[in-house]
């Protein structure tokens, strides 16, 4: 049984500021206005003979991940939430645990969930043709034939051919190279880029995490004994999984193991690890320019521009990647753009925000946007979906003060319990419980004024929950 697992962890820390930690590249719509990354991976199994996938993905992302399968007509979902980030090689180990328990025969299909693949009908034919490589006992890995000396990714060099297949030997696994190295190899030929994505029998791959990485076979198993299934989550033990090695499943095992196979994979495929990955894949216009939202150029070459949420006018200026959203504007050199990651550092090193959370912010009763604060308030424009509801709870430390713009609220406030409609307001006072739902079926859209002397998201005791919220 070929068994499908969808890698949806990681932080996409170089598509800041569009990719955040609460909200990261995977489950944003980048390609695609009608699908995020996870979703049209997910939609990219179609075709194949497979059960729904596993989704292996971060506990805080948890209701995005279920939101996203739920819109795809999916309505019993296998996710999986790590409590912690540990890598590839504990997740995979995770899923080989947990489709051995389905078939003893199982045949993994790793997918991280944030990849771009052009030609689905090719994928699923180098699916298939790897799938008697995993069969036999291979630890099978798709490298992409290289079109330009990237320095990006790491590669494959390959070795003898695998008779009667389309495969090959792993002769060796190459880091990230510079570009001297990359050009390389580029010349060369018989070195593919490293695609992350994996086949292999369930059973085997935990034989050589056994022989190879036995500290994160024992933390993955014990996680997952003692794991609670809660709606469509598996919960693992936090405590055991804490535990487990940071380890990739390269660095864990596929270098090490005697029987690593590669079968080329000619898809269209990218990473889109990087704002210029985004751009191929998006096309540029004449100047070699891609601009999305409202742009304004002038004398403008090579350049990607985002605008989210206001005019951007650029003149003069070429080879430039430039992002506007709400609360941050990135302007950076092409060439640079790899070195995101010390920008993102910055931010987390001054304790800031923006790169933890957009300024709208989704829950799974539907979003806020946060419009303006200060000291001591805070302004957020809330909207509930139909049917949905916030926890009973309350604050220690501030008050809440909403007025209804469009829809019907219900609000509890101790024992009484309310209707209000447009136009229409109420107090919370510092340690009141209350609840808010909207019962009707249009959304409830609503101005929230916060006032006290500490406003985090952490200030919030819930009482009862829909969701299984306990912070």
């Amino acid at each position: 049984m070929l068994f499908p697992v969808i890698m949806a962890g990681g932080h996409g820390t170089r598509l800041w500021p569009l990719s955040r930690q609460q909200y990261p590249k995977q489950f944003l719509p980048l390609l695609d206005a009608s699908l995020s990354m996870l979703q049209a991976t997910i939609k990219r199994l179609e075709g194949l003979d497979t059960p729904q996938p596993l989704l292996i993905c971060n506990e805080e992302h948890r209701f995005l991940a279920a939101e996203q399968v739920r819109q795809l007509g999916i309505r019993q979902a296998q996710i999986m939430l790590e409590p912690v980030g540990r890598n590839t090689a504990p997740a995979i180990a995770l899923a080989a645990l947990f489709a051995g328990e389905q078939a003893d025969d199982a045949v993994l299909l790793a997918l991280p969930a944030d990849h771009a693949i052009e030609d689905v009908a090719a994928f699923h034919a180098a699916v298939n043709a790897a799938l008697p490589l995993a069969q036999a006992g291979k630890l099978v890995t798709f490298g992409i034939p290289p079109t330009r000396a990237e320095t990006g990714y790491g590669y494959l060099r390959r070795g003898a051919a695998i008779e009667g297949t389309s495969g090959f030997e792993v002769a060796q696994f190459i880091e990230k190279p510079d570009r001297a190295r990359a050009e390389t190899y580029l010349a060369a030929g018989g070195y593919d880029w490293n695609s992350g994505i994996f086949m292999f029998q369930a059973k085997r791959y935990l034989q050589e995490l056994a022989r190879f990485q036995p500290e994160v076979l024992a933390a993955s198993q014990a996680a997952l004994e003692g794991c609670e299934r809660d709606l469509d989550f598996i919960r693992l033990d936090a405590d055991a999984f804490a535990a487990c090695p940071d380890i990739s499943v390269d660095y864990g095992v596929m270098e090490h193991t005697l029987d690593a196979a590669m079968v080329p994979l000619e898809v269209g495929w990218s990473d889109v690890g990087s704002w210029s990955a985004l751009a191929v894949q998006l096309g540029q216009d004449e100047g070699g320019n891609t601009l999305r939202g409202d742009v304004l150029t002038e004398q403008v070459g090579n350049c990607l521009i985002h605008a989210e949420s206001r005019l951007v006018a650029a003149l003069g200026v070429t080879d430039l990647v430039i992002v506007e959203t709400s609360d941050a504007v990135l302007v950076a050199r092409k060439n640079k753009e790899q070195e995101l990651k010390r920008l993102v550092a910055q931010l987390d090193a001054q304790g800031r925000q923006e790169h933890i959370t957009h300024r709208e912010c989704y829950r799974p009763w539907g979003k806020f946007d946060a419009i303006d604060s200060g000291k001591r308030y805070q302004v957020k424009r809330i909207t509930v979906n139909p049917g949905a509801s916030l926890s009973l709870q309350m604050h220690h430390h501030r008050a809440e003060h909403w007025v209804v713009v469009s829809g019907t609220a219900r609000v509890t406030q101790g024992d009484q319990t309310r209707l209000l409609t447009e136009n229409q307001s109420v107090y919370i006072p510092v340690g009141q419980r209350h609840a808010l739902e909207n019962p009707g079926k249009i959304p409830l859209e609503l101005i929230e004024v916060q006032s006290g002397a500490y406003l985090g998201e952490d200030d919030i005791v819930r009482f009862e929950d829909s969701y299984g919220r306990k912070t």
